[in-house]
């Protein structure tokens, strides 16, 4: 097939595809999808119900799963597992899934598209990570191809999420092209679920009154966290709700805050985000001795003494986020209907399936079945369709289109 026929072409095959948010993005402009190919079996199901595209359940880390004579195809898509690479998680360098990113160039060489396009977390150009997308970027330029990276975030498309991403286009079609993605007027959460109450998927889940939830629940308001590292008045620390973790001094308070401060600014490591503090540094901090209230906090399970040194024992940044309606939602990751993790704007539940694919860009006639953990996790994993249009809008360039 000669350059130009095979340019004029809309087709593509998409690698680590999921439930195939990023394909339906694509399919928005104009891209058909001739198979899709995931090792997650619920993923597929939900693919092939959903985009009526082939889809073939296969381990890519483990076979090439292509016939010797496919027809062509102008572009392959690629969202290889980002779990190493994201900083919700442990970013291990050598977790096995991070070496699925480089292993799409050997698609791209054995396939020869016209157009390689590569989605994956922000993390993966940071720290000792970023290897793994270097070599991405030096095989795909050794099989022939001219690449160029883009970072985006969810809200430049009008979506109610701040999601920051990396896009990675590999072409050789000998175009020179404007990457830039556009960007408009991001989403609010109130516009997002308006009118989700009568969409399959939705079905509220409240927590049950005079549970530990509900009450930690009562006393989260919109914009606010549970969290004990951080100050200001969207931080409510344990201390502040006594009826649960049990009642403080004014004095325990104010050691509290100021150790909660001195973790931070006083650092020992060079890693990590704090450092235990020691009880003299409290003392000068406070003008007071505070050995009997780190014995009382101890007593009480807010302190923990570590050698010489006492740190917080609900050491967390953030959990039960309540987000406000007229603003924009964190990342939307697999935890999302976790109530201990994200709270609704207003009521005291979590969010439900659809909430979270509304969020995540999917349209309600995208439906999800199956538990729900499964289906959280299939939304989660997703690209969002609307950044998938947006790549796909560019490929076109490259394309000619």
């Amino acid at each position: 097939m000669s350059l130009d026929r095979t340019a004029t072409s809309r087709s593509l095959i998409s690698l680590f595809s999921g439930c195939g948010g990023f394909d339906l993005g694509f399919q928005r402009s104009g891209f058909s999808a001739t198979a899709a190919f995931d090792c997650d079996g619920i993923a597929i199901e939900h693919y092939k119900r959903n985009l009526r595209s082939e889809a073939y359940v296969a381990d890519l880390a483990r076979d090439f799963p292509f016939p010797s004579r496919r027809r062509p195809v102008a572009t392959i898509l690629a969202g290889p597992p980002c779990q190493g690479f994201s900083t919700v998680g442990r970013r291990d360098p050598n977790d096995p899934r991070n070496y699925l990113l480089p292993l799409v160039s050997e698609f791209g060489a054995r396939l020869k598209p016209l157009v390689l396009v590569v989605e994956n977390v922000a993390g993966a150009l940071s720290g000792p990570h970023v290897r793994h997308w270097a070599e991405l970027e030096y095989r795909l330029r050794l099989a022939g191809y001219r690449t160029h990276t883009v970072r985006a975030n969810a809200m430049d498309f009008g979506m109610a999420q701040l999601r920051r991403r990396l896009f990675l286009f590999a072409w050789r079609t000998n175009r020179d092209v404007d990457f830039h993605l556009g960007s408009v007027k991001s989403g609010r959460l109130d516009q997002v679920l308006f009118g989700v109450e009568s969409q399959r998927n939705h079905t509220p889940k409240p927590l049950r009154p005079g549970s530990r939830l509900h009450t930690i629940s009562r006393r989260i308001g919109p914009g606010q966290k549970l969290s004990n590292v951080r100050g200001g008045p969207r931080s409510v620390h344990t201390w502040n709700i006594p009826e649960l973790f049990g009642a403080t001094t004014a004095a325990e308070c104010a050691l509290l805050e100021t150790l909660m401060r001195l973790r931070r600014s006083e650092r020992r490591r060079d890693f990590g985000d704090a450092d235990p503090v020691l009880p003299s540094k409290l003392e000068r901090e406070l003008g007071s001795p505070v050995r009997k209230l780190i014995a009382c906090l101890v007593k009480k399970g807010y302190l923990r003494r570590m050698g010489d040194y006492v740190d917080l024992v609900h050491a967390f940044n953030g959990k039960c986020r309540r987000f406000r309606w007229d603003d924009v939602a964190c990342t939307v990751d697999t935890r999302f209907g976790d109530p201990h993790l994200f709270l609704h704007p207003n009521e005291h539940r979590p969010f439900t399936v659809r909430e979270a694919a509304r969020i995540q860009g999917f349209p309600d006639q995208f439906t999800f079945t199956g538990p729900e953990k499964d289906q959280f996790r299939m939304i989660g994993n997703a690209v969002p369709p609307a950044m998938a249009n947006a790549a796909a809008t560019i490929v076109r360039r490259l394309l000619s289109l």
